[in-house]
């Protein structure tokens, strides 16, 4: 798979992207630089504070080629929102075509930000129906019918039956074999790249789910890799990893290690990804405020300001903790400035939940500064919602960063693959494909659609 050479450089008041795509010359995008940037700091550290900061979505010209994708068990769209940002950097435009996900919350979200031609909150197994090698369902026919020919599948199946976090069904949970859905839906649509994402616990599931994916995607012909992706590594200012499988069908040496090897960068603080938050709280927000504790809960808040303490001492912590020997250090901890947060869960808005006091305010996260910590920049809409519904769909979520890291290179092959086709009058991207792949999807829409207000 042929290497990106990405570079940065300051103008004036904006910050430039350049991307080389061999066939296709250079990519260029820029951002304007907030006044309150460091612009001592490294370029692609500017790069990216501009586009957290960023209050509108950057866009790309109205002629860009489309990179067309489907994605199952969406969530709020992290992932994909990461994809959108590597198509942007390629000059291409992004085009959902298809979400799916049972958590209705999560999906109106989706919506809101990517606008779905076809969306479905019902479980994807009722479209995706058949075992795999075998011959297409009646469903799903309808299904491929309907979202036609796409560039990319993203996934993310449950992942709370590999969590260590779950200690009843942990390994041998049914919800595990939907790992295997994703695989099938790959069959059935043949996109030129896949990415699946779970905690890592799912390499230890007793169906073996993901050495399964693996060996069948490389038996149908796409060279697949897999591993842990530790998100502080690739920019993101928290310590969540994350298992990503990836698979192309146009490079044939995909290897996540490299890529997450070429995308390395220090790691970045709290600092650096909620600064600029510090003094913008909002008690009158949902979303820019945090939640209210019971007393005896910020009384322990209090405790940890008023001793400068990162751990509550035991004597300070319930009697399920006091009482007994217990390995959780972090519950009711506090939060480090000059450190990546912890991982993001769906939890941060309790401090009994973990480290989730802030570093230097008494109080937890809003959702906003987790929103910035799980790498959701200011123009994502996740207006309307609720406390909890923002903390579950923000917790839940995958860093954006982790998207566009993985995404990027999977990309180029796929434009570098085409320009080597389109020199034969093959390439994936005519105009004449692109408009008839537009009006065939105009008015389709699965029968869930009525969930989304």
């Amino acid at each position: 798979m042929a290497e990106e050479k990405i570079s940065y450089r300051i103008v004036k008041g904006d910050i430039v992207r350049r991307i080389q795509v061999k066939g296709r010359g250079v990519k260029t995008s820029k951002l304007p630089i907030p006044e309150w940037v460091d612009r001592t700091q490294p370029a692609v550290n500017i790069y990216d504070l501009a586009w957290l900061a960023s209050k509108e979505r950057p866009r790309v010209r109205a002629s860009a080629q489309e990179i067309r994708a489907v994605d199952l068990f969406c969530g709020c769209g992290g992932l994909t929102l990461g994809i959108r940002e590597a198509a942007r950097g390629l000059g291409c435009a992004f085009r959902s075509v298809f979400a799916s996900d049972i958590n209705k919350e999560a999906l109106n979200i989706y919506a809101k930000n990517f606008q779905p031609d076809l969306i479905d909150n019902s479980p994807i197994e009722k479209s995706i129906n058949g075992e795999l090698g075998a011959e297409l369902t009646a469903e799903e026919r309808v299904f491929c019918d309907k979202v036609g020919r796409i560039d990319i599948l993203v996934a993310g199946p449950p992942c709370q039956g590999h969590s260590n976090l779950n200690n009843h069904t942990r390994r041998d949970d049914p919800r595990n074999l939907l790992y295997l859905r994703a695989v099938r839906c790959a069959e059935i649509l043949k996109p030129d790249t896949l990415i699946i994402e779970n905690v890592p616990g799912v390499l230890h599931d007793k169906h073996g789910v993901l050495q399964t994916a693996d060996e069948y995607l490389k038996n149908i012909g796409y060279s697949v890799s897999y591993g842990v992706v530790r998100m502080w590594e690739v920019g993101v200012a928290q310590t969540r990893q994350r298992m990503l499988l990836i698979a192309s069908r146009v490079a044939s040496n995909v290897d996540i290690e490299k890529i997450t090897e070429d995308a390395a960068l220090p790691a970045r603080k709290m600092e650096w990804v909620i600064g600029d938050r510090l003094d913008k709280y909002d008690e009158n927000s949902v979303f820019d405020s945090a939640a209210i504790h019971a007393p005896v809960n910020q009384a322990r808040i209090h405790y940890l300001f008023e001793h400068d303490l990162y751990e509550l001492p035991n004597d300070q912590r319930p009697d399920c903790h006091r009482l007994k020997p217990h390995t959780y250090p972090a519950v009711y901890g506090r939060m480090h400035w000059n450190r990546p947060s912890p991982t993001i869960t769906g939890g941060f808005a309790c401090c009994g939940r973990g480290r989730f006091v802030h570093p230097l305010r008494e109080r937890t996260l809003t959702p906003h500064e987790a929103a910035r910590v799980q790498y959701f920049p200011d123009f994502f809409d996740f207006g309307g919602m609720t406390r909890t519904g923002l903390v579950r769909a923000i917790g839940n979520a995958v860093p954006a960063r982790a998207g566009y890291v993985v995404a990027l290179p999977l990309l180029i092959a796929v434009l570098e693959n085409d320009s080597e086709e389109s020199k034969d009058g093959a390439g994936h991207f005519s105009d004449e494909v692109s408009a008839k792949a537009t009006d065939a999807q105009d008015t389709m829409q699965f029968g869930a659609q009525e969930t989304i207000k």
